[in-house]
């Protein structure tokens, strides 16, 4: 099925999340966020206008944005903040309880095992995987270390949904086939190499922070050029 463009095409109203372009997809975890920070100030509405100043985007992006799933909002009303909340978290999935393992225990691994970001969101952390005989046997942050050897049979009888990959990039290949044949639905690559492995049922994300410091030079050049 092709994407629906909602910004360019407000006749696909009811249009399911899955016919949503990338583009809309990428917005969600923004508005989820900024409904949360009103949820916490007791806001128990907004309008499209008010919130678009918070957010420094324009309002009709917003309406179209949510047109792409029914709406949600009210005509003189606004939006009632903690039912548009809970349904954008319905959207991404923010109920689904799903279950995550950890792969790689480098620096930027231990960070991520130690953040406290995947229970913010409901997402149980099960264990960290590891080929360092150092570390098997520990824990980090509470969660044990296990031998990479059983991750595969281990993610399988666990029924694991999500795994955080943070191997070195000769190691991410491999590892993702494993996770692939054991049942895995998700993982959320931090190996600094693209993963596209085109297998049914599984959604890959890859994560370069390079990238995300390089768009930042070039705005800050950019900018740099237009006061010059």
């Amino acid at each position: 099925m092709k994407p629906v463009d909602c910004e360019n095409n407000r006749e696909k109203r009811a249009a399911p999340p899955r016919a949503v372009s990338a583009a809309v997809i990428k917005r969600l975890p923004r508005y989820h966020r900024y409904l949360g920070e009103l949820l916490r100030e007791d806001r128990t509405r907004i309008s499209s206008s008010e919130l678009s100043r918070r957010m420094c985007v324009t309002a009709s992006q917003i309406r179209q944005d949510l047109n792409c799933f029914g709406g949600f909002g009210q005509q003189g009303y606004g939006y009632n903040v903690r039912y548009l909340y809970q349904k954008i978290g319905e959207l991404l999935g923010a109920e689904e309880h799903y279950s995550a393992v950890f792969v790689g225990l480098g620096h930027l691994g231990h960070s991520l095992v130690s953040s406290a970001m995947l229970e913010r969101r409901g997402i149980r952390k099960l264990a960290v995987f590891e080929t360092n005989p150092a570390l098997i046997g520990t824990t980090v942050a509470g969660i044990p270390v296990l031998d990479s050897a059983e991750m595969e049979t281990w993610c399988r009888e666990k029924r694991v949904t999500l795994a955080i990959l943070a191997v070195p990039r000769e190691q991410a290949l491999p590892c993702a086939e494993a996770l692939s044949r054991a049942g895995v639905r998700g993982i959320w690559n931090f190996s600094d190499t693209e993963l596209d492995l085109r297998i049914p049922g599984m959604e890959i994300e890859n994560m370069h922070l390079s990238d995300s410091l390089l768009e930042l030079c070039y705005r800050m050049r950019r900018r740099t050029g237009e006061t010059t």
